[in-house]
Parts: C-alpha cells; sequence; structure tokens
C-alpha cells in the first residue's frame, strides 16, 4: 500500500513539474502582440504600419525563440548570439523606414528603454512620487568606489 501512495506522489510531482516548465516560454504571437501593442500607443500607428510592424515583429520573434530554445536544448553555435542581435538590429531598421514624423524620435526612445531595462509604468509612477532624476553613469568611472 505504501509503494502504491509513493508512486502516485511521485507521478504527480512529476506531472506538476512538467506543466510548470511547459509555462514558461510566451509565444512568438504572444511576445509579438505585445511589442506591437506598446508600439501602437505610443507611436500613434496607423492601420497599414501595424501591420507592416506586426510582420517584421513576428518574423524576428520566430527565429529568436529558435535560437533561444536551441540554446536550452545545447545545441546552439557559436553565431547564434550575434544572430539574435543581428535580428533585432534588422528589424528595428525596418520599422524605421516606415515611420514618419515625430514617431521616428518616439521609437529611438522605446528603443532606449528597452535596452536600459526600464520599465515605463513604473518610471511614469516615480515621477509622480518624486521629481529627481536618476544619476546616469556612462563609464567605468562610475563603478569605482568612492573615498
Amino acid at each position: 500500500m505504501k509503494k502504491y501512495i509513493l508512486i502516485a506522489l511521485v507521478l504527480l510531482g512529476m506531472n506538476t513539474l512538467a506543466m510548470g516548465q511547459q509555462n514558461k516560454m510566451p509565444t512568438a504571437q504572444e511576445m509579438t502582440a505585445k511589442n506591437v501593442d506598446e508600439l501602437e500607443k505610443r507611436l500613434k500607428l496607423s492601420p497599414t504600419q501595424k501591420s507592416v510592424i506586426y510582420t517584421y515583429v513576428y518574423d524576428m520573434s520566430k527565429q529568436q525563440l529558435d535560437l533561444i530554445k536551441r540554446q536550452q536544448a545545447g545545441t546552439s553555435k557559436e553565431d547564434d548570439v550575434t544572430k539574435f542581435y543581428k535580428l533585432q538590429n534588422e528589424t528595428n531598421d525596418n520599422i524605421r523606414t516606415i515611420l514618419k514624423g515625430d514617431q521616428l524620435p518616439e521609437f529611438e526612445k522605446v528603443l532606449e528603454e528597452r535596452l536600459s531595462g526600464v520599465d515605463r509604468k513604473k518610471k511614469k509612477n516615480k515621477k509622480g512620487k518624486q521629481d529627481k532624476e536618476e544619476e546616469v553613469v556612462s563609464d567605468i568611472s562610475g563603478l569605482k568606489m568612492k573615498p
């Protein structure tokens, strides 16, 4: 009897573990929808622009997810990281070609925020609470300990 209970608990634990691992990686469609929705709100995209950008971002997301899966499986190649960022840069360049007027500077702000890891929603909340700007350090001197 104890053996059956132990086997049932082990199987239940393995099933729970397997289900938890399946839900971690977003799909290319989910990533693309989130990305394009943010751009649509921030850049006030026309329906045509949104459609074209969706295509660019979806293609990039599919390829990047394939690269990530290969890396997780241990079958990645040396140049996969380079490919990952090259895809990103090409997609951003393609998006720039279809943006107009004040959309370009706002797109550059979006890219800068993404690179710096700034969450726009949190940034808005901080501005409301305090008007101080964070000190930005752009070289190695900022990493040195102050006496």
